[in-house]
């Protein structure tokens, strides 16, 4: 092999090995939960409590509005941004249900999920080497599409001795020249914690101070349990509203995970620009009858909101309470969210015999029981795991009833 040849081949396998993609994990979740789909096709009993997949499924009007728009028809291709009639139902939302100011339909985009909407608002806002403050733990789709968006994601350590709340001092003091944003989401994956009025408030404050920009993921809106309340970032931002980007979800409001189907509002005339672009380019608009499916979701009775919330709320203390008592779990009672987070103490490590959450993961994967090792999201939180009862009651309850055991080192009966 000549020369040039050999300097173009290390070239290229330079090029492949620092290429972004390669810096992204695959994520805990995803590969507990593909194991759990490799149990249960040999026929073992499984409990998702991994994966935050509501168990409900759709309204029937939203069902049978997909079903007649696809009679209809309506399986063509859609304006980029979304249909007309569900951008003007989501702005009536915005408005009417979360007081937020939307001056136009032109400024409400129609995304590929909540999870696209992160990809998109990420790509619109931030150049490479910009920063953006997230809470830790968090989510981790939420720093891969910062990284995605060549930015750098900033952690504020949350504290449970702080109800896992933003401190906005701690996110003041991480502000650097290079600070583009802050990241928020209430109520929280994972811990399930609620940000108050107060909080959100002190935060908007921090942003205005440094010029910065607040990305605010509200897709737990309407999983969250009294007496705490939801306060949308943009409704309590006054004149600094302009400078928030507001993303909404159908996947658990409506039980519509699958359908993906989300929501993004910006209010800056470049950053709409930029949308446009960017949704042409990655999906060049969402998948129709969805769209169609949550008009209806909109337009029709949300009474399933409260049953959902009811069923969600039996689920948590089910789990919960199998969880108190045990030595060692150190548990927070969910305020929003179908996710209870534990910090694991060294009487937990010592009495099973092992070292990290990724062995007691390991215990409980045997099992069949669905779980997420805290460092899944985030470096900070090795010694914790977040539980979900998304999934049926039945399967929280003998879940739970599993975990319980496995926690407390006692054998099979």
């Amino acid at each position: 092999m000549g020369l040039p040849r050999i300097r173009a081949s290390v070239y290229r396998l330079r090029t492949v090995a620092s290429h972004i993609v390669d810096s992204l994990s695959l994520g805990k979740i995803v590969q507990i939960r593909e194991r759990l789909f490799r149990t249960a096709a040999t026929g073992k009993p499984v409990f998702r409590l991994e994966s935050g997949d509501p168990s409900f499924e759709p309204p029937a009007h939203v069902i049978e509005a997909m079903v007649t728009a696809a009679r209809a028809g309506r399986t063509h291709y859609v304006p980029n941004a979304g249909i007309p009639e569900l951008r003007v139902a989501l702005r009536a939302k915005a408005q009417n249900e979360n007081g937020i100011a939307v001056a136009s339909v032109d400024n409400v985009f129609v995304t590929h999920g909540a999870m696209h909407a992160l990809f998109a608002g990420f790509h619109v806002l931030l150049d490479e080497g910009d920063e953006v403050i997230v809470p830790d733990p968090m989510w981790t789709e939420v720093v891969e599409n910062i990284r995605l968006a060549r930015g750098v994601a900033i952690p504020v350590p949350l504290r449970r001795s702080d109800a896992y709340e933003y401190d906005p001092g701690e996110i003041e003091r991480r502000i650097t020249p290079r600070t583009r944003a802050i990241f928020i989401n209430t109520p929280h994956n994972p811990t399930g914690a609620v940000l108050s009025r107060a909080t959100l408030l002190a935060i908007i404050e921090v942003a205005r101070r440094h010029d910065l920009w607040i990305v605010s993921d509200e897709a737990y809106e309407h999983v969250i349990y009294a007496p705490h309340e939801h306060h949308s970032v943009a409704s309590l931002a006054g004149d600094w509203a302009s400078r928030v980007l507001t993303i909404f979800s159908f996947s658990k409001s409506h039980a519509m995970a699958g359908l993906r189907i989300g929501a993004l509002i910006a209010h800056s005339e470049l950053l709409c620009q930029r949308l446009q672009k960017v949704l042409r380019c990655s999906i060049n608009g969402v998948n129709s009858l969805a769209q169609w499916g949550a008009l209806a979701a909109l337009e029709g009775d949300t009474g399933h909101h409260a049953v959902m919330l009811a069923e969600y709320e039996r689920r948590r203390d089910v789990l919960v309470g199998a969880l108190d008592g045990i030595a060692g779990v150190r548990t927070f009672m969910p305020r929003g969210t179908f996710f209870a987070w534990i910090e694991l103490e060294a009487a937990l490590y010592e009495r099973l015999g092992v070292a990290t959450a990724d062995d007691i993961s390991e215990l409980l994967c045997r099992e069949g029981v669905g779980n997420t090792p805290g460092d899944a999201f985030g470096a900070g939180s090795a010694d914790a795991m977040r539980f979900s009862f998304s999934c049926d009651t039945a399967m929280v309850a003998a879940g739970s009833q599993i975990l319980r055991r496995v926690l407390l080192g006692r054998d099979p009966a």
